[in-house]
């Protein structure tokens, strides 16, 4: 009894030295990580745009891949969200007024993408929806889910289509680049009308069009200057900036009727 024991002692060990060489030689889960140069854009009246280096690297980055260029990272900057409201207008008797609106809540109100190559060719298009990831597959909720499906997209095209006319939705194909096999940096646009608020820059890992990983930051971008101060009396002090608006907006009227008046 005692010898079979030994024995079977002797060959578990036997086995767990032959597995260990394979657990060792185990090679690590890449990952994928991104820094910004700063934590917050100050910008002022005269903002008119600029364009936002976010620098990255693969952690673990198999050098095979690398090298075959079977690595794609797409790098977004996501604006904060907030409701928005879409109106559809219609000719009535000469006169053009609003008709129909949708609500949509919690819609990101900028939203800039950068891509190694065009998203077609680095993943199929139902990754993309299931990562809610690029302009085409952010999810509008409307307000009023009630609405006819088709009346939900139509608004939705309508708000996707505006948002990309003014800029606030980009897309920079070639917007990341390569600096070495586990470096990157990416450009992503920050548009004239770009919003103050906290902003998410994620960056997304494909390999061979595959999901790999995710990685995440923050940054703030705010009014400076005088124009910070309005922004901050606004806010906080919303009554009273509203009675000095009308009453300005009063005494301006009443200074022009004496310039301007005909004796």
């Amino acid at each position: 009894m005692a010898a079979r024991r030994a024995f079977a002692a002797a060959a578990s060990l036997s086995m767990l030295f032959a597995l260990s060489p394979a657990t060792a030689q185990t090679p690590l889960a890449e990952s994928i990580q991104i820094g910004l140069s700063t934590d917050a854009v100050s910008i002022t009246a005269g903002f008119s745009g600029a364009d936002l280096t976010i620098f990255g690297s693969l952690e673990n980055p198999d050098p095979l891949v690398a090298r075959q260029g079977r690595y794609d990272v797409i790098v977004v900057l996501e604006g904060p969200p907030r409701p928005v409201v879409v109106r559809r207008k219609d000719r009535v008797l000469g006169v053009w007024v609003n008709l129909d609106s949708e609500t949509f809540e919690n819609v990101p109100v900028s939203y800039s993408v950068a891509t190694t190559r065009p998203l077609q060719d680095i993943a199929e298009p139902a990754k993309y929806k299931q990562l809610s990831l690029g302009a085409q597959n952010l999810y509008m909720k409307p307000a009023d889910e009630t609405d006819s499906p088709a009346t939900i997209e139509e608004f939705t095209a309508a708000l996707r289509d505006r948002k990309a006319a003014t800029g606030l939705y980009s897309e920079n194909v070639g917007g990341v680049q390569f600096l070495s096999q586990n470096l990157f940096r990416a450009t992503v646009r920050l548009a004239p009308n770009v919003p103050v608020g906290t902003h998410k820059a994620r960056a997304f890992l494909f390999k061979s069009g595959m999901f790999v990983k995710e990685s995440s930051a923050q940054l703030e971008i705010r009014k400076s200057g005088f124009e910070q101060s309005i922004f901050r009396v606004a806010h906080d002090y919303s009554f009273f900036y509203g009675v000095f608006a009308i009453s300005l907006a009063m005494l301006t009227g009443w200074l022009g009727r004496l310039i301007f008046r005909k004796d």
